[in-house]
C-alpha cells in the first residue's frame, strides 16, 4: 500500500496476518489506530472492523480506508464495549492491552472468538530483573539494522496515537495469558514486543 509506515508495531502484523484462518468471515482489530491493520486483513476477511476509543483515530481510518468495501470502524473501547459472543472468526490486537486492563480486556476478546477461530495480541511489557536487561539490550542492534532496511517507511509519520507504559512484566503477561487463555502460545520478539496465539476448539 501505497504510504505504508514501519515502526515496531507494524514490524510484526505479519504473526497476525499469517494466523488468519483460511475462509475467515468475520474479524476484528481492537485498538485499530489509523486502520492500517485494518486494511491489511481486507483481502483475507469477508467483513474487517475497527475498534478505537479515539474519535480522531477512527476519523483517520475511516478517511484512509475509503473506498475500500468490506472494512468498518466504530469509535469504542475495550472492556467498556460489549463485544457479541462468539462472533468473530479473527480477533486481534496489536500494542493496545498494555492501555487497559489486561484481563478484563483479553477476556472480553477471548469470548468474542467462535469455535474454530483464532485470536492473536502483540503488545509490550515491562523489563524485570537482569535477564529481561540484557535481552532488551540485544534487540537494539537488530533495531537499527530493522530500521535501515526500512528506512523509507521508517522516515514516514506513523498514526499519532496514545503511547502508554506497560506494567506487567513479561513474565506475569505469560503466566495470566495463560490462565485466561489455556494452550495460547506465548513468544518474546526480538523487537521489544511479545506475541499471544490462541484457537478456541471447535
Amino acid at each position: 500500500m501505497t504510504g505504508e509506515y514501519w515502526n515496531h508495531n507494524t514490524h510484526y502484523h505479519d504473526v497476525v496476518l499469517r494466523n488468519v484462518p483460511r475462509g475467515c468471515g468475520e474479524a476484528l482489530d481492537v485498538g485499530c489506530g489509523d486502520g492500517l491493520l485494518v486494511r491489511r486483513l481486507a483481502p483475507r476477511a469477508a467483513r474487517v472492523t475497527g475498534l478505537d476509543p479515539s474519535a480522531e483515530m477512527i476519523a483517520k481510518a475511516r478517511r484512509l480506508s475509503a473506498g475500500i468495501g468490506n472494512v468498518g470502524f466504530a469509535e469504542a473501547g475495550l472492556p467498556e464495549h460489549d463485544l457479541p459472543e462468539r462472533h468473530y472468526d479473527f480477533v486481534c490486537s496489536v500494542a493496545t492491552i498494555h492501555h487497559m486492563d489486561f484481563t478484563a480486556g483479553l477476556t472480553a476478546m477471548r469470548d468474542a472468538v467462535r469455535p474454530g477461530g483464532r485470536l492473536v495480541v502483540i503488545s509490550l511489557a515491562a523489563d524485570r530483573g537482569l535477564r529481561d536487561r540484557l535481552v532488551s539490550a540485544a534487540a537494539v542492534p537488530a533495531h537499527h539494522a530493522h530500521r535501515w532496511r526500512n528506512r523509507r517507511a521508517a522516515a514516514r509519520p506513523g498514526p499519532g496515537a496514545p503511547v502508554a507504559d506497560p506494567e506487567m512484566s513479561w513474565d506475569d503477561v505469560r503466566a495470566e495469558a495463560s490462565r485466561v487463555l489455556p494452550g495460547v502460545v506465548f513468544r518474546r520478539h526480538l523487537l521489544w514486543r511479545y506475541s499471544l496465539v490462541w484457537g478456541r476448539p471447535r
